[in-house]
């Protein structure tokens, strides 16, 4: 059932893209030179790996799109920026004809405007091509009423121009601990009203996000046999899959945290799938250290150094689909030739990534996933690109102390960056410790405090004309 013309529509025509099957999407394009580009490489656009959905039958597929990080750009008016809607409908486009079926939203993405921009670029396909996801992201008081909550799910239909949801999330649950979650979901009735829309169908899969507080994801749980979960949905990745815990010894804002490897574990032991967000770390695989990279390169010389990370995350068999957030072109055709198909990781694959892990904790990076629910800052201090770029040093070796022998390149190199990435007003010296932000972040991170340390350090490198 066709609704609106997409675009490229007489193209997709003259290429062929055969009808929808239980099976997934097929475009009949050449196997070796991408259809939409032209661009020669080894993508197959019927080759996506799938996975059934075990209560619907649906096939799913493993490559999910993750709407958190749309491409956006100035404003005419220069009052700041708004989405590019024309990349994210040619993303959209080529990411459905190469057997991309899932997408994955929230009301707070992209500062508000990310289940719009979604909704628009859905719409131009039938509706039977794509399956949404979206969530409950009540985090303020007044969202987190009844009346509030139920609000802010009507509001993603509008959004997302559809009658029914396809797999909804309680967004961000373990923040806060128990207590928060039963003022956001239980004690206002909302997810009594989440299931009875389940019930009626507006609803087919329920589930819940899972950020921090174990004993919040053990209880959830705990009371499946009730609940009926769907879906959850993990961070997972060879890092966090035994060393979750550990990145968070010491971590006052993020309480009981146990490695990825127990979640995926009690999930499976219970059948209920999961779906799969941060497989990059919030971006830090793919910008892993130098001599790092050449261990990825020498093992798999015609591989990014992202693919081993989707590669991990997907060889699992519970797992329904991993959710990459794509800005760009190019790591969207990278990600769908990783899962075109999938060449899933053996067990030597996997022991040499966890000694890969093992390595990336010896470096000191902020766990920063750049989701930027702690933006906008009040002061106007951009928080994850002053992280991004700390990380981006230390992934580089750009971040040493005065006696090492590549100090001054480091102090340049570090210096230098700063300035072209954060424009000087939006640096970590225009914190004031707030801590406003302290609350918003999934990662549990001491924002200000972290802010301070970059700040000192940057300091120092200035005054320091060795």
């Amino acid at each position: 059932m066709e609704k609106e013309n997409i675009s490229r529509r007489d193209f997709l025509k003259r290429i062929g893209v055969a009808s929808v099957t239980t099976a997934g999407f097929i475009a009949c394009v050449d196997g070796t030179r991408d259809a939409f580009t032209g661009k020669v490489g080894n993508t197959s656009a019927d080759n996506m790996t799938f996975r059934m959905n075990p209560k619907s039958g649906e096939k799913v597929s493993l490559l999910g799109y993750g709407c958190m990080r749309w491409p956006t750009r100035p404003k005419n008016d220069g009052s700041g920026e708004e989405i590019d809607q024309d990349a994210v409908n040619e993303m959209v486009d080529y990411a459905i004809a190469h057997g991309v079926n899932y997408f994955d939203t929230a009301p707070n993405y992209v500062q508000g405007l990310s289940e719009e921009a979604t909704g628009i670029a859905l719409h131009r396909h039938s509706r039977n091509k794509y399956f949404i996801a979206t969530k409950i992201s009540n985090f303020s008081p007044e969202q987190q009423t009844f009346d509030g909550a139920v609000e802010l799910y009507r509001n993603s239909f509008r959004r997302l121009q559809v009658d029914y949801i396809d797999y909804l999330l309680l967004h961000g649950v373990g923040m806060g601990g128990i207590e928060l979650l039963e003022k956001r979901f239980l004690k206002n009735g909302v997810l009594d009203f989440l299931l009875k829309e389940r019930e009626a169908g507006r609803i087919r899969n329920l589930g819940f996000s899972f950020h921090g507080d174990t004993e919040v994801f053990d209880y959830l749980l705990s009371r499946h046999d009730e609940l009926h979960w769907d879906f959850v949905q993990i961070q997972l990745n060879y890092v966090d899959w035994q060393h979750a815990a550990e990145a968070n010894v010491g971590n006052p804002y993020v309480k009981n945290v146990v490695n990825a490897e127990y979640l995926y574990n009690e999930l499976a032991r219970l059948k209920i799938p999961v779906t799969v967000m941060e497989p990059l770390l919030g971006g830090r695989l793919s910008k892993v250290p130098n001599h790092i990279v050449a261990k990825l390169k020498q093992r798999e010389p015609e591989l990014s150094v992202a693919s081993w990370a989707f590669r991990y995350a997907g060889s699992l068999q519970n797992v329904l689909t991993v959710l990459s957030g794509m800005t760009y072109m190019e790591h969207l055709q990278d990600n769908v030739r990783t899962f075109s198909p999938l060449h899933s990781l053996t067990d030597e694959d996997n022991r040499f990534l966890y000694k890969a892990a093992e390595l990336l904790m010896q470096y000191p990076t902020i766990p920063c996933n750049d989701c930027k629910y702690c933006m906008p800052c009040r002061f106007g201090v951009d928080i994850p690109g002053i992280f991004t770029h700390y990380n981006k040093c230390i992934n580089e070796g750009n971040v040493s102390e005065a006696n090492d022998e590549n100090y001054r390149k480091a102090r340049r190199a570090f210096l230098i960056g700063y300035d072209r990435s954060v424009p000087k007003l939006r640096q970590a010296n225009h914190c004031i410790g707030c801590k406003s932000c302290i609350a918003h972040c999934p990662q549990g991170i001491n924002i200000p405090e972290e802010m301070r340390r970059i700040d000192i350090y940057v300091e120092r490198l200035k005054q320091d004309v060795g």
